[in-house]
C-alpha cells in the first residue's frame, strides 16, 4: 500500500528521523546504562484486542533506520483483521536497539491501527451503497501522513492531503470572496495564471447554493455541508450526476448509513482521525 503519492521513501525517512530525535535525542540512557552493548535480544509484537492492524511496514522501517542490523520478520500484513493474542512481527538483534525503538514503533502502530479499525467498522455500515468513506485534514500535526495511510489500510480513501494539492472553496472562502460565482471565477483565473492543474471543490450550504454552482460550472466536486436528509436527497436529484457529491459536516456512526443512502458519492468523516481510540498493542521480549 505504498502507491500513495505522499508515501515516498524520503518523506517516511524524514518522519522517522524527526520522531527518533524527539524521543531518543542524544541517547536512550536507560538502556545504554543497564544493558551490555552487544547483548542480543528478541521481541514480538503482541496484539491485545480485536481490530485491523496498520503500521507493520512502518515499524520495520523504524527498526532498520535506527539499526540496519536488526532482523524483522513480519507475520501479519498491514490491513489484516486481528484478534487478541495474534503476533504481528518479530524483531531480533541488539537488545538496546530494540528497546530504544520500542515506544516509537508502538506509538505509531497503536494509533494507525486504531484509525484502520474505525475506518473498517464504518465502511461496513455503508457497504451496500455506492458511497466511499473519506478522511479530512483534521489530523495530528506532523503525523498526517501516517494517519491518512492508516485510513487507506482500513479500506477508506484519502481526501486532499494538504492545502496545496486541491482547491476547496469552503463557506468562509465563498463569503470572503463575495459569493460562489466570484469565488469560482477568481479561483479559475488564479489557477490559469499560475499554471496550476488542481481539482476544485465547492462547499454548499443549501439548495440555492447548489443551484448556483451548477449555473456557474467549471468545477470538479460539490460538497453538501450539514444538510438534512431530505435536502441532501433533493441536491442529489438536482445535480443528477453532473458532478460527484461529497457529504460532510458532523456525520457520526449513527447517521452515516442514512447519509450514504441519500445517494452521495463520498462521505468525509473527520472522526476517523481525530476521535479514535488506539488499538492495544505491546512489544514483549522473548
Amino acid at each position: 500500500m505504498r502507491d500513495l503519492p505522499y508515501l515516498t521513501d524520503s518523506s517516511i525517512q524524514k518522519f522517522i528521523e524527526s520522531a527518533l530525535l524527539e524521543d531518543v535525542g542524544p541517547g536512550d540512557y536507560s538502556s545504554l546504562s543497564s544493558i551490555p552493548a552487544n547483548q542480543p535480544g528478541e521481541a514480538q509484537l503482541l496484539i491485545k484486542e480485536e481490530g485491523v492492524i496498520a503500521g507493520l511496514e512502518l515499524a520495520e522501517m523504524i527498526f532498520k533506520q535506527f539499526d540496519p542490523s536488526l532482523e524483522v520478520e513480519s507475520i501479519l500484513k498491514d490491513g489484516d483483521e486481528v484478534q487478541k493474542g495474534d503476533i504481528g512481527l518479530r524483531v531480533k538483534g541488539k537488545a538496546i536497539s530494540i528497546l530504544t525503538t520500542e515506544r516509537l514503533v508502538l506509538n505509531c502502530m497503536q494509533r494507525m491501527s486504531g484509525i484502520a479499525t474505525k475506518t473498517h467498522q464504518l465502511n461496513k455500515l455503508i457497504s451496500h451503497t455506492k458511497a466511499k468513506l473519506m478522511d479530512t485534514r483534521k489530523t495530528t500535526p506532523n503525523f498526517r501522513m501516517m494517519e491518512k495511510w492508516a485510513v487507506v489500510l482500513g479500506g477508506g480513501i484519502n481526501h486532499r492531503f494538504a492545502l496545496y494539492d486541491m482547491v476547496m472553496l469552503k463557506d468562509n472562502h465563498v463569503d470572503f470572496a463575495g459569493g460562489i460565482e466570484k469565488a469560482i471565477l477568481s479561483t479559475k483565473s488564479y489557477l490559469e495564471a499560475n499554471q496550476l492543474n488542481l481539482k476544485i471543490e465547492v462547499e454548499t450550504r443549501n439548495l440555492e447554493e447548489v443551484e448556483e454552482v451548477l449555473r456557474v460550472g467549471g468545477i470538479d466536486y460539490i460538497m453538501l455541508d450539514n444538510m438534512d436528509y431530505p435536502t441532501m436527497r433533493k441536491a442529489v436529484e438536482m445535480v443528477n450526476g453532473q458532478y460527484p457529491l461529497e457529504a460532510s459536516g458532523g456525520i457520526t456512526e449513527e447517521t452515516l448509513k442514512d447519509v450514504a443512502e441519500c445517494g452521495v458519492d463520498f462521505i468525509s468523516v473527520g472522526a476517523l482521525t481525530h476521535q479514535v481510540k488506539s488499538l492495544d498493542i505491546s512489544l514483549k521480549a522473548m
